[in-house]
Order: structure tokens, then sequence, then C-alpha cells
């Protein structure tokens, strides 16, 4: 006999808020060794997304199943006991996943080997059962201290960042001012050679003028002196 459709989407829904939790503690450790979680927030954040989507489904087919009278009383509360621990767990995967650590102390069994509800025919909430070698043994208390220095030192590194950057910046605007000072400079120095270049092609022109002057006045002194030789030549007694 096939299993109840109903119960077939709760168990994926239990897999996908598995998967949920995996993922967010890869994020986290790729947020403590340095690593881009850009890629797996997404991910991330469109699980979660599906995740409301599937609760809300399960809700929407117990609320038909049950009005239809296809489900025995103690088999409807069963369920929807199972759906409350769906919601619980949604909200503290949220809340994980934007680094709210909300979570009691008492609350970490029941999170490590799924809720009572799970029990009568329906597998537990696999969900985070393989817990990180870096939490076991650790209380909630201690799993908090361990975050609050991960953030601290994230802090810390993006405060260093942002000096860095804050230097950066200030290099810039001091590279920018004196690049501005250079072209100034520039500037001056381009107007004086377009200055100069019109001085020389002035002077330029001047000394062809005076150059075609001087021949011009040599030309008249040879003719003057010959017809003065030719004068002499003519007067002269023979």
């Amino acid at each position: 006999m096939s299993q109840d459709p109903w119960l077939q989407n709760y168990d994926a829904t239990c897999r996908l808020a598995q998967e949920i939790a995996e993922n967010i503690q890869e994020r986290n450790r790729q947020q403590r060794t340095g690593g881009n979680p850009a890629k797996i927030n997404m991910t991330l954040r469109a699980s979660l997304q599906k995740l409301k989507q599937n609760i809300a489904q399960l809700r929407e087919g117990l609320l038909r199943a049950s009005s239809s009278r296809r489900l025995m009383q103690s088999e409807a509360d069963r369920r929807q006991n199972l759906i409350d621990d769906l919601l619980t767990r949604e909200k503290q995967l949220n809340a994980t996943f934007k680094g709210e650590i909300t979570e009691a102390e008492p609350a970490r069994s029941t999170l490590m080997a799924g809720g009572a509800g799970a029990s009568g025919g329906v597998a537990a909430n696999p969900w985070l059962i393989n817990e990180s070698e870096d939490t076991k043994g650790l209380s909630f208390g201690e799993i908090k201290q361990q975050q609050q220095r991960v953030i601290e030192a994230q802090d810390a590194g993006l405060e260093a960042l942002a000096a860095v950057i804050s230097r950066q910046k200030i290099m810039g605007q001091e590279i920018g001012n004196e690049l501005d000072e250079q072209n100034e400079i520039i500037d001056d120095i381009t107007h004086l050679v377009d200055k100069t270049d019109d001085r020389i092609r002035n002077e330029t022109r001047r000394v062809k003028l005076v150059e075609t002057k001087s021949a011009s006045c040599g030309m008249m002194v040879v003719i003057v002196l010959l017809l003065i030789a030719i004068i002499v030549v003519a007067a002269w007694p023979k």
C-alpha cells in the first residue's frame, strides 16, 4: 500500500529543513574560514521560502482532510503537532540564518534527535541529527559564546577592513588632488608652448622679410655700381 501523499510531503519538508540546517552550518564555516558565502546565502533564501510554502501546503492539506472527515481526530491532532513542530523549526532556521540565536537550552535534545510528535509510523524529524564537530559536547551557552567570539572576530576584521578602505580613500583623494595640480601645471606649460610657437612663427616671418629686403638692397647697390662704372668708362678720355 502506497504511503499517504500528505506524509510523503511531510517527509520531503523534513528533508528540506535538514538541508537548510546543513547549508547554514556550511555558510557559517565559510564565514569562519574567510570564504565567500554569497552563493550559499542565495540558496538558503530560496530554500527557506520553499520551506514556508511546503508548510503552508501541509496545513491546507490537513484542513481539507479534516473537513472531509477522512482522518480520525487523533491522527488529525498528531499531524497538527507535526506542522507545529515544522513551524517552530522554520522560525529557528530563519533566526539562525539571520544570526539571531534565540533557542533555549532544553530544546537542544529535541533539535538533535527529532520531536516526539513524529512517532506513530512517521520517521523522526531528521534535521541536525549530524551535529557539527565544533559544537558537539557544548551547551547552548557555550555555543552562544563560541558564536559570539566568531562574531567579534568578524567585527574586528570588518573594522580593520574599514580602516584600510578609509586609508585608501584618503590616498585616492590625495592622488586626485596631486593629479589636479599636475593637470594645471600641464595646462600652463601647454599655454606657454603655444605662445612660444606663435612668437617663433612671427620671428621667422620677420627674418624672411629681412632676408628679402637685404637681397633687394644688394641688387640695387650692384646696379648703381654698374651704372657708375659705365659712366666712368664713357667719360674717360680716349
